[in-house]
């Protein structure tokens, strides 16, 4: 069995190509600037060789015929025909109270198309796509592995807001919680490394996007975000926590739409809103190397709040096994590691300068006497998406 992982943004197509049986990754690639008018790069990864063509992309459908045509190009594709990809699996966000991985069809479509003022940067071009891929490739299953339903096991009183009881009741509000493929492989992953099917782990994962996930025996217990992926930690441009009813205050002195304010909030917050000079980590930490202030504080801030989360998820699990790092800030940014590691030691949580400083991949870098282990490990949400879809095509 193979199978197709899509990732999609708006105008662009991102996928790996699985074989299913040993695991093995036969593909990557992607396309850019879809139905802009203009010409796409077109990349296709196989083996050591490198695809690269240019056209102009209509839709996502004609993204996804080009890059099959590439897979089975007969001189460097690693498919003889479109008939052996078996599914085309998605890491789907958001689609309330039908959380879980499912076959793609209209009842799915219409629940995604209902909440897309709750995912707004995701839901719609996942619907849009998945009607035209619906239309254009009939033969082939497609499969939506939803980000919430790593939660489900979340115990009530850790996922129910102290709203008015009906709200949860008829308008679906509760903490979802997203970045379910990544903590669910970061779960599975820590089973291994530590040698345990009960190890208690606070999952770290940072990156554009970012979240903090507890998890005893590879199940989450409770996460940062919440009904939406805005809440939580501050993000790239994504304002995370915060109090709505300063919104009120906002909008009487600016005069502008609750709706201004909100895609205000969700496109212009965060680490963009705080440093004023970009919503890359990057680039933040190498101002505030030169003496930036807000960019300092727009780190700091960041770090704050991951800890914030990580001793609440101490306290949730009693204690941790470990304390993991994962996306590409968790995996790369010492930085942050050090500032949120530091002044643990009360919780046994004790980083190694030294290694912390000189890691690159998948390791310890606690000390010998921290009693948490704390790991850097590299996630792998697309490997989790193609175990889930072709469970789903066996009937699993």
């Amino acid at each position: 069995m193979k199978v197709l992982v899509a990732n999609l943004g708006s105008t662009s197509f991102k996928y790996r190509l699985f074989d299913m049986e040993s695991e093995e990754q036969l593909a990557r690639g992607g396309i850019d600037r879809i139905g802009e008018g203009a010409d796409s790069t077109c990349v296709a990864e196989i083996g050591s060789n490198r695809i690269e063509a240019s056209q102009r992309i209509a839709d996502h459908a004609a993204a996804v015929q080009m890059c099959l045509d590439q897979l089975t190009n007969p001189e460097s594709g690693c498919l003889q025909s479109v008939e052996e990809v078996s599914a085309i699996g998605f890491k789907a966000v958001f689609a309330g109270k039908l959380s879980g991985i499912h076959l793609v069809n209209n009842d799915l479509l219409k629940a995604m198309e209902s909440l897309a003022d709750v995912a707004p940067a995701h839901n719609p071009p996942y619907v849009k796509a998945m009607r035209q891929l619906q239309a254009s490739f009939p033969e082939i299953p497609l499969v939506a592995a939803l980000e919430t339903a790593f939660h489900d096991t979340i115990p009530e009183p850790l996922r129910t807001y102290a709203v008015p009881y009906h709200w949860a009741q008829e308008y679906e509000v509760r903490r979802w919680g997203f970045h379910g493929a990544s903590h669910r492989f970061i779960g599975t992953k820590m089973e291994s490394l530590l040698g345990s099917s009960d190890a208690k782990v606070i999952s770290c994962h940072l990156g554009g996007s970012s979240s903090v996930c507890a998890m005893r025996g590879g199940k989450s217990q409770s996460t940062s975000m919440g009904m939406t992926p805005q809440s939580g930690l501050p993000q790239n441009n994504r304002v995370g926590d915060f109090d709505p009813f300063a919104l009120r205050l906002v909008k009487r002195l600016t005069g502008k739409s609750y709706d201004e304010l909100l895609d205000e909030l969700s496109s212009e917050g965060g680490l963009l809103g705080i440093s004023g000079i970009s919503n890359d980590l990057r680039d933040i930490e190498k101002a505030a190397e030169g003496g930036d202030k807000r960019a300092q504080l727009a780190i700091d801030i960041y770090c704050a709040d991951i800890k914030r989360y990580v001793g609440q998820y101490l306290a949730v699990l009693n204690g941790a096994d470990a304390l993991v790092f994962t996306g590409g800030i968790g995996e790369n940014s010492d930085i942050v590691r050090q500032q949120v590691c530091s002044n643990m030691t009360y919780a046994g949580i004790e980083l190694d300068e030294q290694k912390n400083q000189s890691a690159r991949e998948e390791g310890i870098i606690s000390t010998e006497q921290s009693k948490v282990q704390i790991w850097i490990v590299p996630t792998n949400e697309e490997i989790v998406v193609a175990r889930q879809t072709a469970q789903v095509v066996k009937g699993e």
